[in-house]
């Protein structure tokens, strides 16, 4: 792998870092406390085709590569953490499983206006019963014909209030087990498709993380995504890109993180010199920046991988758990550099801190990540 970007992915990194500096930074703080979705925001970055940064420019998307992916979503990510999210699962849980799986007719009909940020897209797998174990998902599709008919309630979905296309895994054949699952795509408006909770979260507030109830819900045969039967494929295949999307939201909390806290270091003053040169805080300092730089690389990595046609199941696993910890870690560092003023909502550091915790749970938990990892090196 090289390490140096290309002249275009540079180009799309200052795009990207530009875009995110002067227009989305000014927001983040009225954004996440007033829980207020940027619709205005996301209509921008599908003008500039990063709704849809690895989809082909004839779908309304950027065609790009997947590095390229990575750095816009630290970049959006390091401004304000809900755009990221946002940004991250339009792509890859929404683009993505269209893109592999879907016929010509699914990909013309819904990628691109996904794409271009006309409309945005989510991924609905989790229930109340099935969080990291898909294979206890108890929602059901019934073959009615010429039509599915889904009955069951899901529940985490992010940007599932505002989501006008909905990639969803439910049960076809219980009997069968994992290979029992089918994928739809599911539009907003279908008959028997209701948004019921709006989760009240720690951070991450101007994403929205719905509860979907499905009573009856009609779905045209039409919409089936990949084959029957085969949706526990698509669903996995979607989640190995997904990884790569958190992990770069995570990088872009841990470097923000930092940023913050070497500006306020410089600024401040204690026992007669700038906080910047205690050794206790320069220790901490190069400690964020050691877990940031060491968690960039794995997940650069891990989409070179996806790049060049390689498998990445087990790096996309590496560089979104490392990612993810390295953005609790970079904002629990950062905080404590603030000492009490980053406890108030004064800095930005405290929405750091608070946006860092979920990268560790939401896509696969460290948890699963590890099982994942283990899984591969022990096969």
């Amino acid at each position: 792998m090289d390490f140096e970007l290309t002249a275009e992915q540079e180009s799309v990194r200052q795009t990207a870092r530009a875009f995110a500096e002067k227009v989305i930074k000014p927001r983040a703080a009225h954004i996440d406390r007033n829980h207020e979705f940027p619709a205005d925001i996301v209509r921008q970055l599908g003008e500039m085709g990063f709704m849809g940064v690895a989809v082909p420019e004839q779908y309304g998307g950027a065609g790009l590569d997947a590095v390229s992916y990575a750095l816009v979503i630290e970049e959006v990510s390091r401004a304000c953490a809900s755009c990221g999210v946002i940004l991250s699962v339009n792509n890859s849980l929404a683009c993505e499983p269209l893109l592999s799986f879907g016929t010509p007719e699914q990909r013309d009909r819904f990628l691109a206006p996904l794409a271009s940020g006309r409309k945005l897209g989510a991924l609905t797998m989790t229930e109340p019963g099935a969080g990291s174990d898909p294979a206890n998902i108890a929602t059901t599709v019934v073959d009615r014909g010429d039509h599915w008919l889904v009955n069951g309630t899901k529940n985490f979905c992010t940007n599932g209030r505002e989501a006008d296309v909905l990639i969803f895994l439910g049960v076809t054949d219980r009997a069968k087990g994992n290979k029992g699952l089918t994928t739809l795509i599911v539009e907003k408006h279908s008959p028997g498709l209701t948004v019921g909770k709006i989760e009240d979260k720690l951070g991450i507030c101007g994403s929205s993380t719905a509860e979907l109830v499905f009573e009856d819900c009609k779905v045209p045969k039409g919409n089936t995504l990949g084959e029957v039967n085969a949706g526990f494929k698509v669903c996995m295949t979607t989640l190995d890109g997904g990884r790569i999307g958190i992990a770069s939201q995570a990088l872009g909390i841990a470097r923000a993180s930092i940023e913050e806290a070497i500006e306020y270091s410089k600024d401040r003053s204690t026992f007669g010199k700038r906080i910047c040169e205690h050794e206790a805080v320069q220790w901490m300092i190069a400690d964020m920046t050691l877990e940031y730089e060491a968690a960039r690389l794995l997940t650069w990595r891990a989409a070179w991988l996806k790049d060049t046609k390689q498998r990445f199941t087990r790096e996309a696993a590496l560089a979104k758990l490392k990612a993810s910890q390295a953005a609790t870690f970079c904002a629990d560092r950062g905080l404590q550099v603030h000492g009490g003023v980053g406890y108030t909502r004064d800095f930005p550091i405290e929405r750091h801190f608070r946006d860092a915790r979920i990268t560790e749970i939401y896509e696969g938990t460290s948890e699963i990540m590890r099982l994942i990892i283990a899984g591969a090196m022990l096969r």
